[in-house]
């Protein structure tokens, strides 16, 4: 079991975009979602799939629970998928020594761009990058089973 702790933001400019090392598309789409609780699967680069189990209500820590699966059997898992399945593309970008993951929005949630850090610690202000805007940890309209159950966040719409 690995603890997952996060911050999330929204992204306010386009600087990132050259510093990016890596870029991942994702379709993630949830089988079950409860209070404190979702089980979701994501397949990367349409070539793997992953099983993904959160448990926790903190905004910024969760305990998570994640296995690979065959890909054939999360494709056919697309047919259970509850609410909307979620199409984005998610790029790495370092920033003082801290990983951001970047998500692109596709889809329904076209024009929404998050980053995400996971650290344990906190990071001060100022070693945060110009591009992020503001801080979204904890509004749940903007995390990913939100996202998919619920409404579009008007930033998206």
């Amino acid at each position: 079991m690995g603890k997952e702790v996060e911050r999330k933001f929204l992204v306010s400019g386009t600087a990132w975009r050259d510093l990016a090392e890596t870029r991942i598309r994702i379709l993630q789409f949830y089988l079950a979602a409860g209070p404190g609780r979702t089980v979701r699967i994501r397949i990367s680069d349409g070539t793997s799939a992953k099983l993904t189990l959160k448990f926790g209500s903190k905004a910024r820590e969760r305990d998570e629970f994640e296995y690979p699966i065959p890909l054939p059997e999360a494709v056919e898992m697309l047919d259970f998928a509850l609410g909307r399945v979620i199409e984005k593309t998610r790029h790495h970008v370092r920033h003082h020594g801290y990983l951001y993951e970047v998500d692109v929005f596709g889809g329904p949630l076209a024009g929404l761009v998050v980053a995400e850090l996971e650290t344990p610690e906190d990071v001060p202000d100022e070693m945060l990058p110009d591009w992020l805007g503001r801080e979204v940890t904890g509004e749940q309209k903007f995390y990913n089973a939100s996202l998919a159950l619920g409404g579009i966040p008007e930033i998206a719409a």
